[in-house]
């Protein structure tokens, strides 16, 4: 099908994203989440739909954009694991203070939920804004196994790449209608994550309490 004057019909990021996806098709839509990942301003929730929307013009497959996405979400987040590895806790936070648009207690929250939340925190955070960049942070400071990182890593962004993907394929032209709803998959995945972590919580508090005899 064609594509062209899609990106003419598009301003901003979206615009970028589709150019850069229409000059060098699934690679450019994985360079675009990896950038997503380096740089948590920009929004998968529109790059990740709109991946969606130019595979269905038939600019790439659909198997090409789930791979090419996830492949990016992993290279991001590798680097950004590698930086903690490399630098440390406290040089990366004199680095992310000066860094625009984000918060030195946003990487305060995502350090205090790795150490909280370990696994579930790398799988689940690559759902969550802000938090799927920052995650890696920690993730390399605390040298977690790279084996692990990376698989929970590649499953967690399969996982929600995926669901954004989909839905720019098949809403096609309504792709932009997703971000109604990203905020609301985005709040269920941390509602889960909190349930889950009280009731591991009050599992070892209960196995903690001594059995009373009779």
């Amino acid at each position: 099908m064609d594509t062209t004057g899609t990106s003419t019909e598009l301003t901003g990021i979206a615009g970028w994203a589709v150019d850069l996806m229409e000059q060098l098709g699934g690679l450019g839509a994985g360079i675009a989440i990896a950038l997503e990942n380096l740089f948590p301003p920009l929004p998968s929730e529109v790059i990740l739909p709109l991946a969606g929307f130019t595979a269905s013009r038939g600019r790439f497959s659909l198997a090409e954009v789930l791979l090419w996405t996830t492949l990016g979400s992993v290279v991001g987040a590798l680097a950004l694991y590698g930086l903690g590895a490399a630098l440390g806790r406290d040089r990366l936070r004199r680095i992310v203070d000066h860094l625009p648009l984000v918060r030195l207690s946003d990487l305060d929250r995502t350090e205090e939920w790795f150490a909280r939340h370990g696994d579930k925190a790398i799988f689940f955070g690559r759902m969550i804004p802000i938090f799927r960049s920052l995650i890696s942070i920690p993730a390399g400071v605390e040298r977690m196994p790279l084996a692990r990182f990376t698989l929970l890593t590649t499953a967690g962004s399969f996982l929600w790449n995926a669901i954004f993907v989909l839905a720019g394929y098949y809403l096609g032209e309504n792709w932009h209608a997703v971000e109604t709803y990203a905020g609301i998959l985005q709040k269920a995945v941390i509602a889960a994550v909190l349930v889950a972590a009280t009731v591991f919580v009050v599992r070892r508090v209960r196995q903690a309490q001594p059995t009373s005899g009779r």
